[in-house]
Parts: C-alpha cells; structure tokens; sequence
C-alpha cells in the first residue's frame, strides 16, 4: 500500500504565499518524478510543477517564477512553495509520484487526495 498525503491549502490574500507538502508512505522502493497538479472549478488538470529524482525542474509558464518545487528524497516527500499568489491560482492541488513499490515493480503513478487552495481577499 502506498499513500501520498498532502497538507498546506488555505485560504490566502493576493500576493501572499503557501507552502504545500506532499508526503509519500507505505512500500516504497524508489520514486523517479515527483510533481503538484492543480484543478480548478470547471477546468481540466493541469501540471503546476515537477522534479524528477536527478535533474532540472519543470514549470507552467503561469508559475514560473513565482512557485518553487523541492523535494527530500530521505522523507520521501516533495514541497512546492508559493509566493504572489493570484486569484487563477485557486484549485485542488494534488501531489503526483512516479515509483516502484518493490525493486522488480515498474514503474507506477500515485496521486494524493488534494488539498484545497483557495486566494481571495
């Protein structure tokens, strides 16, 4: 069993900052990417942010810039922090893990439950 729980949503003004975490558990062997997608009222999903285990980031060109993606392979956990938030950044935010639970595994994605995010004065 495997679970990723996030935690951090809120309700916030314009221009102020969330920090999301996203915390992997359960048989783990190893996890290549790692990423946060949000979905918004009436929207599809969309990729916000992701790493991968060795290389260079990914953005959306609407948050490069303003959010940064980090990740502590010891915790087995990915972190995206926010800053100058919008009121288009409103949505469920959910975490995306790539990973093998045992080392003979393929490859296999995971999502969390989301967490709410929510920017309005």
């Amino acid at each position: 069993q495997v679970q990723l729980v996030e935690s951090g949503g809120d309700l916030v003004q314009p221009g102020g900052s969330l920090r999301l975490s996203c915390a992997a558990s359960g048989s783990i062997f190893s996890i290549d990417a790692m990423g946060w997608y949000r979905q918004a009222p009436g929207k599809q999903r969309e990729l916000v942010a992701s790493i991968p285990s060795g290389g260079s980031t990914t953005y959306a060109d609407s948050v490069e810039g303003r959010f940064a993606i980090s990740r502590d392979n010891a915790k087995n956990t990915v972190y995206l922090q926010m800053n100058s938030l919008k009121p288009e950044d409103t949505a469920v935010y959910y975490c995306n893990a790539n990973l093998r639970r045992f080392i003979i595994s393929s490859p296999r994605e995971y999502w969390g439950q989301g967490t709410q995010v929510t920017v309005s004065s």
